[in-house]
Formats: C-alpha cells, sequence, structure tokens
C-alpha cells in the first residue's frame, strides 16, 4: 500500500478524544490497538518492538473525565495543546446527547480545524454526533449505532445515515456502529495505513476478530476516487444498494435525473470508471472482503455479490487481482479463516 509505505518512515499519531459520562471502552480500545499496532506483537515473540502509532489522550480542558461508573481518566493533555496529529478519535459521551452538544460545544470547530489539516477523524459509535454537529459529516457516508439511527437521521438530514454499516469512510470521515464498532474502525486504520499483516498481528495479538465492515459482511470499500458531484454520489448509493442486480445506465440516469449521454460524461469524470466498471469492481471488492474474512465457498460468495456462473466470476477476479478466489483467500485472509479449508477448486 502506497500509504502505508509513506507513513513506515514515521510514528502516526493519533489523538483519542476523553468525554465524560461515555463508556471508556469507546476511548480506551482505540488507545490500546494503536498503541500495540507493530509493537505487541513483536515483543510476545521477544523481538524489538517497532511501534507504528503515537498515542496521545486529550480532555477538552486537559482535566481528567468521569464515566458512568465513578472512575476518572486522566489525558495527557488539553485538546488545544495538540498542535496536529493524524488522526482524531471522538468517543460516546452518555445517551443524553443533546445536552452533551452543548458541553463540548468547544470540540466541534477543533474537530473542523483538524480534519482541514488533513487528519482522519473517527466518530465511534454515538462519537459520529459531533462529526455531524461540526457539519463535517454534510454530504457524507456515515454511521452509528442502530438505536440511535432514526434520532440521528432526523437530526441531521445532509447526512447520508447506512446504520446496516458498522464502519464507514468518507473523505478522511470514519464512522462506526456500537461499542465494538470502536475496536472495528481502529484496526480498519491500522489496515489502511500499515497493511494487512500488521492489523493481523495486532488483531491476533489482543485476540480480537479482524474488522467488520458490513452486518452481512460486505465491505463497501471505495471504488472510485473522490468527488464532490452529489448525483453521481447519489448513483453511486444507488449501485452500492443494487450491486447484486444488473442495473441499466437509463436506470441510473433516471434516478439522477439526466439524459443517459450526461450521466454517462459526468459518471466517468466523478468516478474515473464506467458504471458497468465501477458495478464490476463494487463486486470484486465485496468479494475479495468476504475471501479475508469468511470461510465461504467461492460458488456462495460468487452468487452474494451477484455472479451464478463462477467461472465467469473467477475469470474477473483473476483479471482484477492477479490471483484465483482460492489463491486470494490464501494469501490474504486470518488463519481463523485458512485454519477452515473449504474442499473446493481454484
Amino acid at each position: 500500500m502506497a500509504r502505508a509505505e509513506q507513513e513506515q518512515h514515521r510514528l502516526i499519531d493519533v489523538t483519542v478524544v476523553l468525554l465524560a459520562d461515555g463508556l471508556s471502552s469507546t476511548s480506551v480500545m482505540p488507545a490500546e490497538i494503536f498503541h500495540s499496532a507493530g509493537a505487541l506483537w513483536e515483543a510476545l515473540h521477544g523481538r524489538p518492538a517497532t511501534a507504528r502509532f503515537r498515542v496521545r489522550t486529550a480532555s477538552l480542558d486537559g482535566r481528567p473525565v468521569r464515566n458512568p461508573f465513578g472512575a476518572d481518566v486522566a489525558p495527557s493533555c488539553a485538546i488545544d495543546a495538540i498542535e496536529r496529529t493524524d488522526i482524531v478519535v471522538v468517543p460516546t459521551s452518555g445517551l443524553d446527547f443533546e445536552p452533551k452538544l452543548v458541553e463540548n460545544s468547544a470540540l466541534l470547530p477543533w474537530l473542523v480545524r483538524h480534519h482541514a489539516a488533513g487528519a482522519y477523524v473517527v466518530g465511534a459509535c454515538m462519537g459520529s454526533a459531533y462529526l455531524a454537529e461540526s457539519g463535517l459529516l454534510d454530504g457524507r457516508i456515515a454511521t452509528t449505532h442502530w438505536a440511535l439511527a432514526s434520532t440521528f437521521a432526523a437530526r441531521y438530514p445532509r447526512v447520508q445515515w447506512q446504520p446496516d454499516r458498522f464502519v464507514t469512510e468518507d473523505n478522511r470521515l470514519l464512522c462506526s456502529g456500537g461499542v465494538y464498532g470502536a475496536v472495528d474502525v481502529s484496526l480498519y486504520l491500522v489496515e489502511k495505513l500499515c497493511g494487512h499483516e500488521v492489523a493481523l498481528q495486532c488483531a491476533k495479538s489482543l485476540l480480537l476478530p479482524m474488522p467488520r465492515l458490513h452486518q452481512n459482511s460486505y465491505a463497501m470499500l471505495p471504488v472510485a476516487q473522490e468527488h464532490d458531484d452529489a448525483p453521481i454520489r447519489a448513483a453511486e448509493a444507488y449501485l452500492h444498494a443494487n450491486f447484486r442486480r444488473d442495473v441499466s445506465v437509463a436506470c441510473l440516469a433516471g434516478e439522477s435525473g439526466m439524459a443517459p449521454r450526461t450521466f454517462l460524461r459526468r459518471f466517468k469524470a466523478a468516478t474515473g470508471r464506467s458504471p458497468a466498471a465501477y458495478a464490476q469492481a463494487l463486486r470484486i471488492e465485496l468479494a475479495k472482503q468476504m475471501l479475508e474474512r469468511e470461510a465461504t465457498p467461492v460458488a456462495s460468495i460468487s452468487a452474494s455479490v451477484g455472479y451464478d456462473d463462477i467461472a465467469f466470476f473467477r475469470r474477473l477476479f483473476r483479471r482484477a487481482t492477479g490471483m484465483a478466489p482460492a489463491e486470494y483467500r490464501a494469501h490474504f485472509a486470518p488463519l481463523a479463516v485458512r485454519g477452515h479449508p473449504v474442499c473446493e477448486g481454484a
């Protein structure tokens, strides 16, 4: 991964925000995962540790914060002491989030500033409310705890809420659904910035599963370049929701309110692909993630992503990845998946 190669020469700075009355696991677990990445696995094997991240905790005023169980958690510093950071993690702060948004309002412009400076900003569980309240999520894909999804959708109608997703990423804005989602999104970023092997070793060291990205175990990863063409973003969302079936250009153009020729031109300009190539890339990405995380037979994966002809799927997969599906699983799946072989051909 090019980004991983760029980052390996320096520590990646992580700032975990501490907020009162939230579940401490949504701040402590990300801190422990980033702190352990590249280091704990080596230490457990008696080798020199190679830390990948430098983790700091910060509260709004630099003072300890109290969790719902009455325990004080002391930060490293106040948020204003953080001049630059590569990642910001915003945890939960209690279910009564309306007064909490007021109480923690100083956090909002701070998040906007660091995102503008290039940081990844993560909202863990209901922490996504702070990203939405700041306006960062307007027009972006996001998720949160399923129980809060309808409330958030009503309060922040400009956000494209997808509560069926465990992890979302859009323009360096990441959200996770549920408390354990803080683990998923942290490991997701470790894998994105440091590579699959470092993330897998970190997960194994902490006895954690690799990150879940979707409730159906389908990872809706970006398959196009970032852009701000709202009708085309809507068309992409339609393709994500209907990836199993063949969607015509006429259908997509109609959904977007454009003539087919205009739609094709704008879609390719915005995404870098034709709609058909986009849909195919999306299906292959979904298949790759299923192969990496599940012991599901290849024939079932082929059908799940919309290809009933497994031979055709295998040809497409090899063309896209240079490997047969079974080879890809052997190279990239965690040992927990590879340890349960499926009797099938390549």
